[in-house]
């Protein structure tokens, strides 16, 4: 059965080229007690040639794959679905660092995804030093948002060691999605006149916004951001199509109190860190902006009965703080921006926000239409980099009886952000995913560590002695 794609969705098939590819990633670390990692890879292998089948979205390709900036896509059920093509078996060379870890990671993540098959594919990757079993999972972001991709990922993995073996998660068929009652927001009925009254409400909202946003240019003292408050920096040039990729690990317990003795929120302190380790990373290659950077932020506002598939993310602007000396100044004027920005949109129906999210990005469109051309600088920047905090499962997981170890994004690029840092939760963790552009950023993995010394500095300046 045919499915058309929202214009939401269909939007990342129009961002599509051979250097801004618009899937988005994980890397899974699973601890191997049961036997070894080959035993368990070969497992795997056994299975998938026994399955000639996958469940909804997996099972979904493009019905056009050669027009992809076709304004109009749908979805059909692939009829030859190919599990082995899909799941594929990998080794990294001796001795198996992270160094190669990351290179292949890097490297698979360079590669597009094939349209003339449901756009995702899984990698089992064998050979890693520690003796644990790494999975590499990509996806393409007009199949599904990063919200969904880790919940459905995560079904996957059992709640205890001694569970029955959990199927694939392209196997699991999606749950069923609620009836909803006439007393629920406009935007998710289905009658022509509550549709009308939504869009009604939408327009009403994103007036309001916008209106301020104006306004808000001429009072130096507003913290909300607006579109064209972002310096033109080095993280809003062209990008090619090779990638860089490096992680951090915290202990989400040491985010949490500085958060507790700031009175700020997890994802205020997240932004903090981001904008203390790219200041001292900017500063190391001399191309700190004297303005603050922007960081677009995406918010998820599917409601929580929804099966998933498809784009529901909304986004706000905040500022990293990153012209600010001192770590507290710096979380300080994170707090300002990002509390404005909610409250701006705590009113808006869904539809409300993601129509203000498209206008807020739509700079950075504009710039990847015009790229091909070499046009994308005359457009200024709407933000700097894209900070995402992916909620993840909070008790440990297992996967045919060994424990998932860590949890890693690898989100997309495009013309005008060459940078991404993704951020997702697992059990007492707090994994950080770097994406940048090889050829615009060199020696990412330096951010990483200077986001591990942004954390000791706002705890040296809220924790320490409190």
């Amino acid at each position: 059965m045919a499915k058309w794609l929202s214009p939401l969705d269909a939007m990342f098939l129009y961002m599509e080229s051979p250097d801004s590819m618009m899937h988005v990633g994980g890397l899974i670390e699973i601890e191997v007690t049961n036997g070894t990692t080959g035993d368990m890879s070969r497992q795997i292998r056994d299975e998938l040639q026994e399955m000639t089948s996958a469940e909804s979205p997996w099972n979904l390709k493009l019905a056009t794959p050669r027009f992809l900036k076709n304004p109009v896509h749908r979805w059909v059920e692939d009829t030859e679905f190919d599990a082995m093509y899909h799941v594929r078996r990998s080794a990294l060379p001796s001795p198996g660092s992270e160094r190669e870890l990351g290179v292949l990671v890097s490297r698979l993540h360079s590669r597009p995804l094939d349209f003339r098959r449901p756009p995702w594919e899984c990698y089992i990757i064998e050979g890693h030093e520690s003796g644990n079993l790494m999975m590499y999972t990509k996806v393409h972001h007009s199949l599904v948002d990063g919200y969904t991709a880790v919940k459905t990922l995560m079904r996957s993995f059992s709640k205890t060691p001694d569970a029955p073996e959990e199927p694939f998660f392209f196997q699991i068929p999606p749950p069923r999605k609620r009836l909803r009652s006439t007393t629920d927001a406009p935007a998710d009925q289905g009658s022509f006149i509550s549709a009308v009254a939504g869009h009604t409400t939408s327009v009403r909202d994103i007036g309001k916004s916008l209106g301020r946003l104006s306004r808000s240019r001429f009072r130096k003292h507003d913290p909300i951001v607006t579109v064209l408050q972002a310096p033109k920096s080095i993280l809003n040039g062209r990008i090619g199509r090779n990638r860089r990729f490096a992680t951090q690990q915290y202990d989400i317990t040491r985010l949490k109190a500085i958060a507790t003795a700031a009175g700020c929120t997890l994802n205020d302190v997240v932004l903090a860190v981001c904008g203390g380790g790219l200041r001292t990373y900017l500063q190391s290659i001399e191309a700190l902006p004297s303005k603050p950077l922007i960081a677009f932020v995406p918010v998820n506002i599917r409601p929580k009965d929804d099966p998933g598939g498809g784009n529901m993310v909304g986004g706000m602007l905040a500022s990293l703080g990153t012209d600010a000396e001192t770590a507290e100044e710096r979380l300080k004027a994170v707090v300002a921006s990002t509390s404005a920005a909610k409250q701006q949109m705590e009113n808006m129906t869904r539809a409300a926000i993601i129509a203000y999210t498209t206008y807020v990005g739509s700079p950075l469109l504009i710039q990847t239409g015009l790229a091909q051309f070499g046009l994308s600088k005359i457009i200024p920047p709407s933000f700097n980099v894209v900070i995402s905090n992916v909620p993840g499962p909070k008790q440990p997981l297992y996967f045919r009886g060994n424990r998932l170890a860590s949890v890693y994004p690898v989100s997309f690029l495009m013309h005008g952000g060459p940078l991404n840092i993704t951020c997702e939760s697992y059990g007492d963790t707090l994994n950080f995913g770097f994406v940048g552009c090889r050829d615009t950023l060199p020696r990412l993995q330096r951010l990483a560590l200077a986001c591990g010394e942004a954390v000791e500095e706002l705890e040296q300046a809220f924790v320490a002695g409190s």
